[in-house]
């Protein structure tokens, strides 16, 4: 009789080996980690306030050549700074509660790269000229002023790490662009 309680057991013990086998290399294939988030490696982590900040702007520039001739272009990049600070402010506080930490500033130097090497010119254009102040480009067009973008920084702080990019919003149609 011990002699069968025992091959019981042996053949028991087997029988779970052979049931477990299918459940590890499932778990193998699947790459299972209990702390790995899943996709987080391919989301920017800049994309939603990108996103909103081009709306903001959009919204913001769609004013300024109605109200700002060329001569008056100083005050329209002090509305358009003005009217996106609050914006920006919102953006920067969003998740907080959730653990990340947004800052936006305005990149000078890479809204003057971008005026000098993208601003639209050329044969069969009337436009004026570009000019780039305090990180808002801006362009004579018919005497008005005309908002063609803004350069900023975001940083972006988690419990993931950090992320800086700078990013070019353009007012007109198309994507923003991330340079860093």
């Amino acid at each position: 009789m011990r002699r069968r309680r025992g091959q019981l057991v042996l053949v028991a013990a087997v029988v779970i080996a052979v049931a477990l086998i299918p459940m590890v290399l499932a778990y193998l294939q699947l790459g299972y980690h209990a702390d790995v988030r899943a996709g987080s490696d391919t989301v920017d982590p800049t994309a939603d306030a990108t996103g909103t900040l081009t709306r903001a702007l959009h919204s913001v520039a769609a004013s300024v050549p109605a109200e700002y001739d060329w001569s008056r272009r100083s005050d329209a990049i002090d509305t358009v700074r003005s009217d996106l600070a609050p914006r920006i402010e919102t953006i920067e506080r969003a998740r907080i509660e959730a653990g990340t930490a947004r800052s936006i500033t305005y990149n000078r130097t890479r809204a003057q790269r971008w005026m000098n090497g993208d601003c639209p010119d050329g044969p069969g254009r009337a436009f004026g000229p570009c000019r780039a102040t305090r990180g808002i480009v801006v362009q004579e067009r018919d005497n008005r002023t005309q908002v063609l973008g803004i350069a900023v920084d975001i940083r972006v702080t988690s419990d993931r790490g950090r992320t800086t990019a700078t990013v070019l919003v353009p007012t007109t149609a198309g994507q923003s662009v991330v340079t860093t």
